[in-house]
């Protein structure tokens, strides 16, 4: 399956738009999402091919929203990739841990988010 619909969830209005950006330029349509909740209620409704997740937002962390991605039946197949400022080795694990597909650290370059949607079946 090539994907076609990303979901890109960040509370920053420029992250978001950057991400955003680099999606549609990719070819993809994009969804977008401000908090942990809205990123939960869009990929049920959605069902985009891959997300592309913050960690640091209000309401749900990215982490906790992961988590309920991965353990939710509807959502459990689309591939989680986290995009944000924490680099510690141990936030990486963490992430995997909560089964997240891949981890891009900011700033990041285009190419970085360009990689993991043509990585991703």
């Amino acid at each position: 399956m090539r994907i076609k619909k990303v979901l890109v969830v960040d509370d920053s209005p420029t992250d978001l738009a950057h991400i955003q950006s680099i999606v549609a330029d990719a070819g993809c349509m994009a969804l977008t999402a401000s908090n942990g909740q809205e990123a939960l209620d869009k990929a049920r409704t959605e069902k985009p091919d891959l997300i592309f997740l913050d960690i640091i937002m209000p309401d749900h962390d990215g982490f906790g929203t992961c988590r309920k991605l991965t353990s939710d039946s509807d959502t459990r197949g689309i591939p989680v990739v986290f995009v944000t400022s924490k680099k510690q080795k141990a936030d990486r694990l963490w992430a995997q841990m909560q089964g997240a597909k891949g981890y891009i650290t900011k700033p990041y370059a285009a190419d970085a988010i360009i990689d993991q949607i043509k990585a991703l079946p």
